[in-house]
């Protein structure tokens, strides 16, 4: 078998490979609400290279004003990325918390390189709303969130 063929024959399987690292966040990336999207789909496969992707994970060390895993309380700090990835895949708090409340992915709103995405978590057996504002970022021509802000809803009126 010449060299090349070879050589050919090698790059074939990693080529593919690439192809299918670049698919595991393939969402359209104009579009801040699928990015949104997108997340929710990585944390329930519990993909933190994907996540790594969506995140802007530096940003989100430095919210501390926000108890994002909806369950009062103090907020946590996280002191590193893994942490943050951590918390929203597999036994994670955030994860466990957001997964066992009805997820609605409301509207998005552009503003230039900014963005954000509403996001209500309503528990049905509190009756009780939380509502979300995931903060975008475009970062080199890709959203990225950067925020979790949560307020509560009031109950909502029969």
């Amino acid at each position: 078998m010449s060299s090349r063929l070879l050589i050919s024959l090698m790059l074939i399987p990693g080529i593919g490979l690439a192809v299918q690292m670049c698919g595991c966040v393939s969402t359209n990336m104009e579009d801040p609400k699928q990015v949104v999207i997108a997340m929710f789909g990585a944390m329930e496969k519990n993909d933190q290279a994907a996540l790594a992707h969506l995140l802007d994970l530096t940003e989100l060390m430095k919210d501390e004003s926000s108890h994002y895993a909806l369950q009062g309380g103090e907020a946590r700090l996280f002191t590193n990325p893994q942490e943050i990835l951590d918390d929203l895949t597999n036994e994670g708090q955030t994860k466990q918390r957001w997964f066992s409340l009805q997820r609605i992915i409301n509207k998005s709103e552009m503003m230039g390189d900014n963005a954000t995405v509403e996001v209500t978590f309503v528990d049905k057996d509190a009756s009780r709303g939380y509502l979300t504002k995931f903060g975008l970022k475009r970062i080199h021509g890709r959203w990225k969130i950067y925020s979790f802000q949560t307020e509560q809803q009031a109950p909502e009126s029969p």
